[in-house]
């Protein structure tokens, strides 16, 4: 696909809202281990490509650690409403072949990704991931492996295992991989959450006619 043909990213959310939810999950009525935005956007864009669904309940305590302290019903509507709309957005705009707009600049400027909003942001995505880890590796592990791989190495979670260590010393596969980010979103989206084409059944031919079963040789 050519730079002319390739879309343009979609913001999942407004700036403003986006703004809302950073000094929301910035405060301290959250716990200090929840994700911050950069993180949350990373997990709640995992959550829309995962093979299934998990429930809200679930991905709402794993992101906040725990339950915040909202002021009242209304904030708790706004901030939930807003999560659930970026994922919510997220496959929409995957579901159109489209590619979702990440928070941050897609390249790496010489930095180590985990001390970049970019690795910041994969880590939250490989946290969705370990939320259901079963339903992504079950299927195909090799497959699943393989398209992840980029999320894994750019979160710096896995610098410890000498294979990440090797492929993370190689500075223009990570920039490559960066600015590939969202079309790999949208591969991991249509693996997961697009089934194949089967092939249509080929229509069972006849037989010729005066030769069906029990037919025998007709008289002249």
């Amino acid at each position: 696909m050519s730079d002319a043909e390739t879309p343009l990213p979609q913001p999942l959310l407004e700036d403003q809202e986006l703004d809302l939810l950073d000094d929301f999950l910035d405060s301290e009525r959250v716990d200090a281990d929840a994700l911050d935005l950069i993180g949350a956007h990373g997990f709640l864009v995992a959550l829309a490509v995962a093979p299934r669904d998990v429930p809200a309940a679930t991905w709402v305590a794993e992101l906040f650690h725990g339950e915040p302290t909202f002021e009242d019903d209304a904030e708790r509507e706004a901030v939930l409403g807003l999560l659930e709309r970026l994922r919510a957005n997220a496959i929409e705009v995957l579901e159109g072949g489209g590619l979702p707009e990440l928070p941050f600049e897609l390249e790496l400027g010489e930095l180590a990704p985990e001390e970049t909003p970019i690795g910041d942001w994969c880590a939250g995505f490989m946290e969705g991931v370990f939320l259901d880890e079963a339903a992504w590796f079950d299927d195909d592990e090799e497959a699943a492996a393989t398209l992840l791989l980029p999320f894994m190495l750019l979160s710096g979670l896995f610098e410890d295992e000498p294979d990440m260590a090797e492929l993370a010393g190689d500075g223009a596969r990570l920039e490559s991989l960066v600015a590939q980010l969202p079309e790999l979103v949208l591969d991991l989206y249509l693996h997961y959450r697009v089934p194949p084409e089967t092939p249509k059944p080929k229509p069972r031919r006849k037989a010729p006619a005066g030769r069906g079963k029990g037919k025998g040789k007709g008289k002249r």
